[in-house]
């Protein structure tokens, strides 16, 4: 049975993307949505990233952080987004097994990172707000290179612990994965293989990524919540709750799309897709314009350099 799956799966070159199951005419349309929404997400994260390289007032650890999400947003969002678009006007939908592969790589790789950067945001604003006075101590230059990297660390290893499990699968059962990019659950479906302790070790990773992080946000911004209805001043609370409000949301998003998709037992596979678009494509568009329209250094910033440009024109 063994020298039978391994034949199976050595003969897999390639998978077919089934994508989302609507009618053919309406592949227009979601090409049309995805290009808009993957245009803003390169135009609003790269503006980011150029803003923060560029203004040595937004050299600090808030923006540091800021701007590496930025960079996880871009490129998770890119490993995903171009070949959907391509997929709705092709009609074999088919990905090598080495593009599959690196699709589910990549996509782990970015998608941990920016859990764990959001996490690193949070104990950021919480320090910034809760212990003023110690925050060029507490979250020094050192420290705050330190995170980003174990931040590129957590999301590396989680990415080669799933990739290298899901593609020890055997898949006999079909080439069709009912998803519109490789991911671990839908591979799993195609997978003719004994999935329990697949399935045991995935939710482990699932685990101890997910509530870690959350325990994380939570806790700093109750402190943050705690610390800001102290505030007399109503335009410093109002300011305060503003910018938590804005990161909250899309934490809420971001994760409650992820627990959907990979705690809960896996019986809606269109609703899945759904839950997928919301950090793959909704949370990367949205994370430019929370953070940039909503702070008021990220647009002094754009407005000097959007004037320097003019002038030189």
């Amino acid at each position: 049975m063994g020298d039978r799956e391994t034949s199976n799966h050595s003969e897999v070159t390639d998978f077919i993307l089934v994508g989302f199951r609507v009618r053919p005419e309406l592949h227009i349309l979601l090409f049309l949505l995805f290009l808009l929404v993957y245009a803003m997400i390169l135009l609003g994260n790269i503006g980011m990233m150029v803003i923060i390289m560029t203004d040595p007032r937004l050299n600090t650890p808030m923006y540091i952080f800021l701007g590496n999400l930025s960079f996880a947003d871009l490129f998770y969002s890119s490993v995903i987004a171009p070949k959907a678009m391509i997929n709705f006007w092709s009609e074999s939908k088919s990905i090598s097994y080495a593009g599959c592969v690196t699709q589910l790589f990549l996509f782990v790789l970015f998608i941990v990172t920016e859990a764990f950067l959001l996490a690193v945001m949070a104990y950021d604003r919480f320090i910034a707000i809760c212990n003023p006075l110690l925050y060029t101590v507490q979250m020094s230059t050192r420290v705050c290179v330190q995170l980003v990297a174990g931040s590129y660390f957590c999301g590396c290893i989680s990415s080669v612990l799933v990739t290298s499990m899901t593609f020890t699968l055997s898949f006999c059962a079909s080439r069709a994965i009912d998803h519109f990019y490789c991911d671990d659950r839908p591979l799993q479906r195609i997978s003719c293989s004994d999935l329990y302790i697949h399935k045991m070790v995935s939710f482990f990773l699932c685990s101890i990524i997910i509530l870690p992080t959350i325990i994380v946000i939570t806790v700093s911004y109750i402190y943050i919540v705690s610390t800001v209805l102290k505030i007399r001043s109503t335009e410093g609370r109002k300011k305060v709750f503003s910018t938590c409000s804005s990161h909250l949301g899309v934490v809420s998003v971001l994760y409650g799309a992820i627990i959907f998709m990979y705690v809960i037992p896996d019986r809606f596979p269109e609703l899945s897709k759904v839950a997928s678009l919301c950090y793959t494509l909704v949370t990367p568009m949205l994370n430019p314009l929370i953070y940039s329209l909503r702070n008021k250094d990220v647009k002094e910033a754009l407005r000097k350099m959007l004037g320097k440009k003019t002038i030189f024109i």
